[in-house]
């Protein structure tokens, strides 16, 4: 089916970052955030990543307008209903997400495609709570959202042919390459990804070396982009519990524990970038 009009709940990070790819795709965009503080810190979010894009040449100015002008923020869930595909980027807790899609099921047209943005929950929970099963799927964006170029598409058991093929061709119209995964916590990336950056956590909690010492061994040892604790800074000390916990909660397996060190930030506050402080400090930069 053709996608003509796209919603998102969430307008944080990855929410603000998939209206971006969108509104710039040619998609006009309806995204909803809980209050009016949130839509316009989403808004103020959306406006300075292009703007950045502007300054470093890679958009120009006039079609940063025309892709504001497809962008509609909003408080109201309601807004969503003539959505071709609405996409749930909520935070990573499951009864959130599921208490959405069954509110997004009841709201929107029966044509609709409901997806989740998720890193770690299984599809068919999600889809469970609708009374459309076949038209639930999978659509796991990578942070920054108009960077990234891959999306991870997941189909369930109930996900018809069509809806899929649906997915994969609006992940490839907004230039991103879509892989498939099984329908199982975690996916590709995250069920290799979480015990490699937990395992980083590991070391620098039983004293085996330093926090600088791990990041800079990944750079310059193995050619990433970014150290592990740097990373888990980015992704959020408590998302990475919460990933940690479904994970485990999935597979019983201790490679999927979330270290105690990781938990005690969380509860102390102090989960990255976000909060200005984690790993590192970010409140001086």
């Amino acid at each position: 089916m053709a996608l003509q009009k796209i919603g998102i709940v969430g307008c944080g990070l990855m929410g603000s970052g998939i209206a971006e790819a969108a509104i710039r795709s040619g998609y006009p965009t309806t995204v909803r955030e809980m209050t009016p503080d949130l839509v316009e810190k989403g808004r103020s979010r959306i406006q300075k990543i292009m703007g950045a894009a502007i300054a470093k040449g890679k958009l120009a100015a006039p079609e940063r307008e025309a892709a504001l002008s497809r962008l509609m923020l909003t408080t109201r869930v309601e807004e969503l209903a003539d959505c071709d595909l609405v996409i749930e980027a909520a935070t990573e807790d499951p009864q959130t997400k599921k208490q959405l899609f069954a509110s997004l099921d009841r709201i929107c047209k029966p044509a609709t495609i409901l997806a989740s943005n998720t890193s770690s929950i299984p599809i068919i929970e999600l889809a469970a709570t609708t009374q459309r099963p076949d038209r639930v799927v999978g659509l796991h964006f990578f942070n920054p959202v108009p960077v990234m170029k891959l999306v991870e598409v997941i189909r369930t058991i109930r996900t018809s042919d069509e809806i899929l093929a649906s997915a994969c061709a609006f992940a490839e119209s907004l230039g991103k390459r879509p892989i498939m995964a099984k329908d199982r916590a975690g996916f590709i990336v995250n069920v290799l990804l979480v015990p490699y950056l937990l395992d980083a956590v590991r070391l620098v909690e039983q004293g085996v070396t330093t926090k600088e010492d791990v990041d800079e061994g990944m750079r310059l040892g193995c050619g990433h982009p970014m150290g592990p604790l740097q990373l888990v800074d980015f992704i959020g000390i408590d998302t990475m519990c919460q990933i940690a916990e479904i994970l485990f909660e999935e597979f019983k397996e201790p490679r999927y524990s979330a270290p105690t060190l990781l938990k005690q930030m969380k509860i102390a506050g102090l989960n990255g970038c976000k909060s200005g402080r984690g790993f590192y400090d970010y409140e001086a930069r």
